[in-house]
């Protein structure tokens, strides 16, 4: 789709097909990042290719993240820190890849995601009952 990043896997690889003119996200569904500054971490869940929550004003983001450009990649976190789990909406510039090797303790993670031998996590199958 126009617009839409190219996402990369846990691997770091592109998936799909996309047109050249589209920007790459730097981090891939189930990828494990932490914040830059803020002292917490989490599973990249869904990416926007630009700011577009309609949730979370940009003002808002503005104050908690400092200045940040619209036209960036803004990541959805399963995200944690040593109080309590929540959802985190992420500029791109403010991200790093968690290299620690330690799961993360999100309660919604195990409804979509399941960590395999490398400790990505990778989208659960479907179940059929």
């Amino acid at each position: 789709m126009p617009g839409w990043p190219q996402v990369r896997s846990c691997g770091g690889r592109p998936t799909g097909d996309f047109m050249s003119k589209v920007s790459v996200a730097k981090f891939g569904i189930g990828q494990i990042t932490r914040h830059r500054v803020h002292a917490f971490r989490g599973v990249v869940f869904d990416v926007d290719p630009q700011f577009a929550d309609s949730d979370v004003s940009y003002e808002t983001v503005q104050l908690i993240e400092g200045r940040q450009r619209k036209d960036q990649p803004f990541y959805y976190l399963f995200a944690e820190n040593n109080q309590t789990p929540y959802i985190a909406y992420v500029s791109e510039q403010n991200l790093l890849a968690d290299t620690s090797g330690e799961p993360v303790s999100h309660p919604q993670l195990e409804d979509m995601f399941e960590r395999d031998e490398s400790g990505c996590y990778r989208w659960r199958t479907a179940r059929m009952n």
